[in-house]
């Protein structure tokens, strides 16, 4: 497949996330979310063949496949992956620390938050090719600071792929941090209710941006782009959300990479399921946010994003840990359909990829177990490039 030409899904269109199945190729992001579905062809209706023109850069690409191979990079990436959950967990007790300070002592609050950004971008900054790693506080829900951080590594990485200024994204980092903050002047009983809100509930809670904004900006210390984050990071540019409906033209860039990221986190939170959210993102919410951002997020989360659970080629069962520079390969952890066998694999070093998609209601209680398939999911950034280490 190739940009230029128009296909059709052989799939419901309930099981791809475009709105119909007969799709024009106009971006590289379509192509690779085909490749994810659980298809062998497409039809071609339209356009021509351009296989002839990219048959060399297959080869060259084989031949690189080959000499990856010949080399054991899983205790490499193991240990980039451990290094990335000991920062995850400093970040969010970091963060939890600051907003216990915020009203008893602003100050200290504002430089303990002003450190833990530096060690963010500091994080984000470490190679050219930052990567995505499956992290988790080993909590059963996503906390406010846990989502805060997970949100600003999503959002740092779209404005680092966006060539935005570093000034642009520390205040990323620091809006990212306190975006929620406001909920904690909402009940817990109404935060942490299961079942559906009442009106009265979900108006309450829809305060929240008003109440973190209100509380930050009478310190006098948080910069006005953070402070915009924190008031506007559920609003979307078709002027549909809240509180002030705000259209495209009067959302800041740095606000609308946050709201696109907070979006995608409160589906991945609400379905568990990675890719799941990323197709109801892409279908349902398309509107919602810029076509450029979407493609950006996408491209930076794959079509088999960390924490998605699924089948090998070889009938193996596994969860993603990592995403690689090939979309089929990401580093996992697998075991056999009992959850007997577990292990991690670097999939780039083997003839091995991802057949498809499963559900996790299709998983037997070993595999769920072993590959802890219900756990929350959280992002943090990795720079393990095996392509590097050679």
């Amino acid at each position: 497949m190739v940009i230029g030409l128009t296909v059709k899904v052989p799939l419901s269109w309930t099981s791809h996330p475009f709105f119909r199945s007969k799709v024009k190729l106009e971006q590289q992001v379509q192509i690779e979310m085909i490749k994810g579905l659980d298809v062998e062809f497409v039809y071609v209706i339209d356009g021509h063949d351009l296989l002839p023109e990219i048959e060399e850069t297959i080869e060259e690409n084989l031949v690189q496949e080959e000499q990856v191979k010949e080399i054991d990079y899983r205790p490499l990436a193991k240990k980039s992956m451990r290094v990335s959950q000991q920062r995850f967990v400093k970040a969010v007790n970091d963060s939890r620390t600051v907003f216990g300070k915020v009203l008893s002592d602003p100050e200290g609050a504002y430089r303990e938050a002003a450190t833990l950004v530096e060690d963010l971008v500091e994080n984000l900054y470490e190679s050219e090719t930052p990567h995505l790693t499956l992290v988790g506080s080993g909590e059963a829900d996503v906390s406010v600071t846990q989502h805060g951080i997970s949100v600003a590594v999503l959002s740092m990485m779209i404005a680092h792929a966006l060539s935005l200024t570093k000034k642009e994204i520390r205040d990323i980092a620091l809006g990212s941090l306190f975006h929620d903050i406001g909920k904690l002047k909402v009940p817990e009983d109404i935060r942490r209710k299961r079942g559906e809100l009442t009106d009265v509930e979900a108006n309450f809670l829809k305060m929240h941006p008003n109440f973190g904004y209100d509380m930050l900006k009478r310190t006098g210390l948080f910069p006005e782009a953070m402070l915009d984050i924190v008031l506007h990071h559920h609003e979307f540019i078709d002027g549909s959300g809240f509180p002030h409906q705000l259209t495209e033209d009067k959302i800041v860039i740095t606000t609308q990479v946050v709201s696109l990221a907070n979006d995608y986190e409160i589906l991945l939170n609400q379905y568990r399921t990675p890719q799941v959210a990323l197709g109801i993102l892409f279908k349902n919410h398309s509107k919602k946010h810029s076509d450029k951002l979407i493609s950006v997020l996408v491209k930076i989360l794959g079509i088999y994003p960390p924490g998605t659970v699924v089948r090998l080629t070889d009938d193996t069962i596994a969860k993603v840990m990592m995403t690689t520079s090939d979309v089929k390969q990401p580093h996992v952890w697998s075991c056999d359909a009992t959850g007997a066998e577990p292990s991690f694999r670097f999939l780039l070093s083997e003839d091995v990829q991802v057949k498809e998609v499963i559900k996790l209601d299709e998983l037997s209680e070993g595999a769920v177990k072993t590959l802890q398939a219900n756990n929350p999911i959280s992002f943090y950034f990795n720079h393990f490039n095996h392509q590097e280490n050679q």
